[in-house]
């Protein structure tokens, strides 16, 4: 997994699908921002790459922004396309699957262990 900080200039435009390339058999993040309330950060993902399981403590909004993902969250596994978003609910298994290579959003705000 490749993880790199996008150098996004503020009061500018600048379309998301652009900070991010795929890297063949890999997976490759750039934070857009990051403070200490959340971040949102850009994610490429080639064919047949994922992030594994894991719990977060936060709600997670994931939007795809080309392509399309699987989305596991507590064992239910949906699939979603392009300008399509799903909430992962705070303290749910979750896991991201790429049948096919796929970019999106991912946005946390962290309000507090609910």
């Amino acid at each position: 997994m490749t993880v790199k900080n996008a150098d996004v200039e503020k009061s500018k435009s600048f379309l998301i699908s652009e900070l991010i390339d795929y890297v063949p058999h890999a997976v490759v993040m750039k934070t857009i921002l990051n403070k200490y309330t959340g971040n949102v950060t850009a994610i490429s993902f080639d064919s047949g790459q994922y992030l594994p399981e894991k719990i977060s403590p936060f709600d997670t909004l994931i939007q795809i922004i080309e392509g399309s993902a699987d989305i596991l969250i507590d064992d239910h596994s949906q699939t979603l396309e392009t300008g399509e978003s799903i909430i992962v609910p705070a303290h749910s298994k979750n896991a991201i699957k790429a049948n096919k290579r796929f970019k999106m959003i991912s946005t946390i705000i962290k309000s507090g262990y609910e």
